[in-house]
């Protein structure tokens, strides 16, 4: 997925001012050359908004989106559309065709970012980065989820089993082609043990749709 790059773009006919204040230089060293940070985080760390709009004018950081800032020039990682999610809702947790992808699972490349929430959790306005959101039960917020650091940004992700299992009980979403292949293609690379997708399938409640297709590969 390729984020909206409209606010990404700089002014290259405009030399860059180097630092000068020493709010300015810890918050670029921060920010290092491939980090996100939110500028609730920045302060939190003594560099105030005013810092960085002045940051901002003289091209040294980019914001990627509101209240997401990165140093000017560093390249975006390969999930950066996950990390910028995760900073703007870090109660999500991102699951289906967006954690299959992150896991190398099948042929998906969701032009969404597919976000699980608790139910009622109010979901921002995020231009950049179009999200998916699916509504969990609480267990199965934090069942079978780890988290992994995306460019300096903790990101919740489910699991490999936790994620076939999540498509077999989001088969109407997916598609139940999806979910038998992520299954298939799972244990073949041996990316989950069969009693991992027993313990998913039980909590999700999913052990008897997964049955047949499970006594078929395992």
């Amino acid at each position: 997925m390729t984020l909206h790059t409209s606010t990404l773009i700089l002014n290259q006919s405009r030399p860059l001012r180097p630092p000068t204040a020493p709010t300015e230089r810890k918050a670029l060293s921060l920010l290092g050359r491939n980090r996100l940070l939110r500028a609730g985080a920045l302060e939190s760390r003594g560099i105030p908004r005013a810092a960085l709009a002045r940051l901002q004018a003289a091209g040294r950081i980019v914001r990627i989106a509101r209240g997401v800032y990165a140093r000017a020039g560093a390249p975006p990682g390969t999930h950066r559309d996950l990390a910028v999610a995760a900073a703007r809702v870090p109660a999500g947790v991102v699951c289906l065709l967006s954690a299959l992808r992150f896991h190398g699972i099948g042929t998906q490349d969701p032009f969404e970012v597919w976000l699980a929430l608790g139910r009622g959790a109010t979901v921002p306005r995020l231009p950049e980065v179009p999200l998916r959101i699916l509504r969990f039960a609480p267990p199965l917020l934090v069942e079978g989820v780890q988290v992994h650091v995306i460019e300096g940004v903790s990101v919740r992700i489910s699991t490999p089993a936790r994620t076939v299992v999540d498509a077999f009980k989001f088969r109407g979403k997916v598609g139940i082609d999806v979910a038998v292949e992520a299954l298939r293609e799972g244990w073949n690379d041996r990316r989950f043990t069969a009693e991992e997708l027993r313990t998913h399938a039980v909590a999700c409640r999913m052990e008897r749709v997964m049955r047949p297709y499970l006594e078929s590969i395992l």
